[in-house]
């Protein structure tokens, strides 16, 4: 009976956390011209790059409607006599265009896509180099997240006193669910970006990065002006509203700055913040250990509570977690140490540096976000209870993995891989730090990943040699048999008195993943697809032979 509820148990966590985890994108075989359309840079995008996002949002609680406007600042990087192509999903409208304060009439110079989600905008003949802007008017009705943050959109709630609470989640939808941008993870504003909302008086309204300006109208309605330095993930461009008060703090990082830390939590849960927020600074300090300093120094770092779980949204975090440690209470590795820190804190502070730090170009290529960002949390369990918990801490998490679809998905199609991009991804970068076997080689590794890519948008091919010329080992079969195949590796064995035979099967061609095993001593093995033979000694008994649970391959003995 304990079994049968320790599988039971187990089948329910891996349903509830991918489905905590999986993006809103459906996973397809066959694509269309939307998907080439969202998911590419198509040649209506390559000959501009966005510089500067200055966005204002008006939202109507009542009406569940919006308005604003997005003024891109842009440059221009091949001439061209392509539109340009802007993203805003229906039924979300354009009102106006202005290209350097100039009108655009809509005919001819505008014209959309069938699905009414895509535009092409007509622009004068711009030299090469030259800087411009794009001011755009939107309003409508943006779709609605009835199930935030995996099903994405505006997010209209009320809080336990009854009073309005607005966010938006929208990963892997879109940040073109509500305001027209150039939606692609590719370019980021490399000036950063401005976002102003305006709200009623009795409420409060945060944005990323640092209040810049509070204007308060005739009317008594706010608006709030929050300034971006640094680059910016277009999703994580990302509005709260609500009765916000704020907890202020700062914490001096490794270099000597000070890094102002701010928590913006709704007013009744003050108490339960200052306690639970307490887990800020030892993460902090163990993250700036493995990764570097923390990549936004100049835009803070924020907590703001949110009407749904959590996201990584950058120097302005959504934290839904509801101040208790674990996985909205649950240790997802069922070892016990997933209880001592609290999930959503940890994880989406960890995307400050995979994801948002270093931002993959194509969607296809997100475990580098995911997988690094999972492995943060065994970093910190190490940080604060040691190696062995860990370790069996990154193993507990394996019960997590599906292997039903590869973790690379196809590229440019707006696709995702499979959900164990998450815990297949954190199991793999552990792999790759046992062969390495030098923590200190390791930690260099993570360290330049984040100074090399410092703001930059990468691919996961970039990353792969990266790590394979800083460590000076050929992880390229390895990396293909774990991103790019369903299939775990299989290290066969026999033991014929004091001989042991081993092979790998279920791998690709090449496959050479080095293991340690314990065979009464610690020995390393190289497996290959043939036979090999191991002499394990005269005092060999026939019956030790352990491999190291830090790798995640399966092992069959052959009788």
């Amino acid at each position: 009976m304990k079994q049968f509820v320790n599988i039971l148990l187990t089948a329910v966590l891996i349903c509830f956390f991918q489905a905590g985890c999986s993006q809103p994108l459906h996973q397809k075989n066959v694509f269309s011209k939307q998907d080439t359309l969202r998911g590419s840079i198509t040649p209506e995008r390559a000959w501009w790059d966005v510089l500067h996002y200055n966005i204002t949002v008006e939202p109507d609680f009542a009406s569940k409607t919006i308005k604003g406007k997005n003024i891109i600042s842009f440059q221009i990087l091949e001439e061209s006599d392509l539109p340009m192509q802007i993203d805003l999903q229906y039924p979300m409208l354009i009102d106006s265009i202005w290209i350097d304060e100039i009108f655009v009439d809509k005919k001819p110079a505008y014209t959309s896509d069938l699905s009414k989600n895509f535009h092409f905008i007509q622009t004068p003949a711009f030299k090469k180099g030259s800087r411009h802007t794009l001011k755009i008017s939107f309003h409508g009705i943006p779709k609605e997240a009835l199930n935030p943050p995996w099903d994405g959109g505006w997010i209209w709630e009320k809080d336990e006193q009854n009073r309005p609470w607005m966010s938006v989640a929208c990963q892997g939808l879109g940040a073109s669910v509500w305001y027209p941008c150039k939606d692609h993870q590719s370019d980021e504003p490399d000036l950063g970006a401005t976002l102003s909302i305006r709200s009623e008086k009795d409420l409060v309204a945060v944005g990323n990065g640092k209040l810049k300006e509070k204007i308060i109208h005739d009317d008594q309605t706010i608006t709030w002006v929050w300034d971006v330095k640094n680059p910016i993930n277009n999703y994580n461009i990302v509005p709260y509203i609500g009765s916000y008060v704020q907890i202020e703090d700062d914490y001096t990082g490794e270099t000597g700055k000070n890094l102002s830390l701010n928590y913006w939590v709704l007013d009744y849960n003050k108490s339960k913040a200052e306690k639970q927020f307490e887990q800020v600074k030892p993460m902090l300090n163990c993250f700036e250990n493995w990764f570097g300093p923390y990549p936004f120094y100049d835009d803070g770092f924020k907590l703001v509570e949110s009407p749904h779980l959590g996201m990584e949204h950058q120097s302005a975090i959504a934290y839904g977690n509801g101040y208790m440690n674990g996985y909205r209470g649950r240790d997802l590795s069922q070892t016990g140490w997933g209880k001592n820190w609290d999930f959503i804190l940890v994880h989406e502070s960890g995307h400050e540096w995979f994801g948002n730090n270093i931002t993959t170009r194509d969607i296809a290529d997100m475990w580098v976000h995911e997988g690094f960002t999972s492995y943060s949390e065994t970093l910190l369990t190490e940080c604060l209870f040691g190696k062995k918990a860990a370790n069996e801490y990154v193993q507990g998490i394996r019960l997590l993995i599906n292997n039903d679809k590869p973790i690379i998905a196809a590229y440019n199609v707006h696709q995702e891989g499979s959900g164990d991009m998450y815990y297949k991804g954190s199991n793999l970068v552990h792999l790759i730090r046992q062969i390495i076997n030098d923590d200190t080689l390791f930690k260099s590794i993570t360290r330049n990943l984040n100074k090399t890519f410092y703001h930059q948008t990468v691919s996961s091919a970039e990353i792969e040699k990266f790590i394979i010329k800083k460590s000076g080992i050929d992880f390229s079969k390895i990396f293909d048999q774990y991103l790019r195949t369903t299939d775990v590796p299989v290290l066969e064995y026999k033991i014929e008195k004091q001989k042991i035979k081993y092979r790998w099967v279920n791998t690709v061609k090449d496959f050479n993943l080095k293991i340690k095993v314990d065979t009464g001593k610690e020995t390393w093995l190289t497996p290959s697809s043939s036979w090999q033979v191991m002499d394990a000694g005269a005092d060999y008994d026939g019956e030790k032979f352990k491999v190291d649970q830090n790798f995640y391959i399966q092992v069959k003995q052959k009788k």
